[in-house]
């Protein structure tokens, strides 16, 4: 079932050139298994795991590595199979520098340690095999599908939109791996006593949108349209998503949750039918490694650890100098400063920008023009939210909706004095944390 939805929309929002067609035609293929890796114990939301290994210890792949700390917190297994040569702070892609275990593949064999018989229920399979949102946001999946016991949760949303320019590992994962999302899917709805579902896909995805509307037309999935929406950056976002699909808004301060929804990533759904039907531990990502630098643009299924200059080798290389190396998309994506960094959980893409395509601009002063405020799909005046920030105003940001901020990026991509917003909206964040 398939349904043409163009309003209600979110309010703001552009129409981006998306560069998909670099890698969206191109089948998923396996990365080769690298002889080093680092696992970061901090891949998600919360508290690091704890090291549950030592130096020297021989691991096999799906092995838990590290146990998971607190409530807000994920599990993390190895992703080969070989000897713990380290276990130290090392170049991390999002906090710059995190507690990681090295591993030295032993070149021999892959043995792989499935999840163990303790974690029988879904919720259970969830936790243990450390699965959290794979769009981005890395928050532990077992959390989010156990809502307080106060919000009543009557639709789940499978967020297929993927609005990024360049990412198209989701789009892969659609087509290839339908079968298994949709089971994911129900699986989640399962868990979460859940009867009604939508997957919300943007219309620039038109064979992964053939093959669900085929199979949603089906009596079993008869419950679970595909909702079409045009592409529109950042569609994708929960809120933004949510008032597509739905027409519910998600008030200031509050989560998707205290409107009856659950929102799910594509591969996080794909990730839970590998846990709960094949006990598999999260130790693998489907990744785009794209780029106007890259020889061989493509969809990955990568192992979590392996160094992205690593990554880039083993897939083809590069053909110029890098100009910026980007992990995630060109909007929402962390800017590397070394190739010597992870592909962790959340990494969805690895973008190779060359020295023709970037450049440091010149920073001016706010002309007040108004744009960051007519594109905020948040409705937020992000002009003076950065103003208040460059004053050391903290507590006037927040009041002006700093916090509501999904860090998005038009602000800044539309700016034409080239303000740092989003960098201030995120310092303001941190601060008041």
């Amino acid at each position: 079932m398939s349904l043409n939805l163009f309003s209600p929309s979110f309010r703001g929002g552009l129409h981006l050139r998306d560069y998909k067609w670099l890698t969206e035609n191109l089948p998923i293929k396996k990365a080769p298994i690298s002889k080093k890796v680092r696992i970061p114990l901090s891949q998600h939301a919360g508290k690091p795991a704890a090291p549950v290994v030592k130096m020297g210890d021989a691991v096999k792949t799906g092995q838990l590595i590290g146990a998971m700390q607190g409530i807000v917190s994920a599990n993390v297994h190895s992703s080969i199979t070989g000897k713990v040569t380290a276990i130290d702070k090392f170049p991390d892609p999002v906090c710059g520098e995190s507690l990681c275990v090295e591993i030295q593949g032993d070149g021999v064999a892959d043995e792989i340690v499935n999840l163990n018989d303790d974690a029988k229920d879904i919720i259970g399979r969830i936790k243990s095999a450390g699965i959290v949102g794979m769009g981005g946001a890395m928050f532990p999946t077992h959390i989010k599908l156990q809502p307080p016991s106060d919000k009543k949760i009557d639709t789940f949303i499978l967020n297929a939109a993927e609005c990024e320019p360049y990412i198209t590992s989701d789009y892969r994962l659609l087509i290839e791996k339908t079968d298994e999302i949709l089971s994911g899917l129900k699986i989640m709805m399962k868990a979460t006593v859940v009867e009604k579902a939508y997957i919300g896909i943007e219309d620039n995805k038109p064979e992964a949108i053939k093959t669900l509307t085929e199979k949603c037309s089906k009596p079993e999935f008869r419950h679970i349209p595909v909702v079409v929406l045009p592409a529109k950056y950042p569609q994708g976002g929960e809120k933004q998503l949510i008032k597509s699909v739905l027409g519910r808004e998600v008030p200031s301060g509050k989560l998707p949750f205290d409107v009856g929804v659950i929102v799910q990533n594509v591969g996080t759904a794909y990730a839970v039918h590998e846990a709960v039907v094949l006990s598999k531990p999260f130790y693998e990502r489907v990744v785009t490694v794209t780029g106007s630098c890259v020889k061989e643009p493509g969809n990955w299924l990568v192992r979590v650890g392996t160094l992205v200059g690593d990554l880039i080798e083993q897939t083809g290389g590069l053909k110029s100098e890098p100009g910026k190396v980007i992990m995630g998309g060109p909007m929402m994506g962390i800017a590397q400063y070394t190739m010597d960094v992870p592909v962790v959980k959340g990494t969805n893409a690895i973008l190779v920008l060359s020295k023709n395509e970037v450049f440091e601009a010149k920073k001016e002063v706010c002309i007040r023009c108004g744009k960051c405020l007519l594109c905020c799909p948040m409705g937020l005046d992000p002009g003076k939210i950065a103003t208040l920030v460059e004053k050391g105003k903290l507590d006037e940001a927040v009041e002006a909706g700093a916090l509501d901020c999904i860090e998005c990026g038009l602000c800044a991509y539309e700016c034409p004095s080239n303000r740092d917003i989003v960098q201030l909206v995120k310092h303001a964040k941190k601060q008041k944390k």
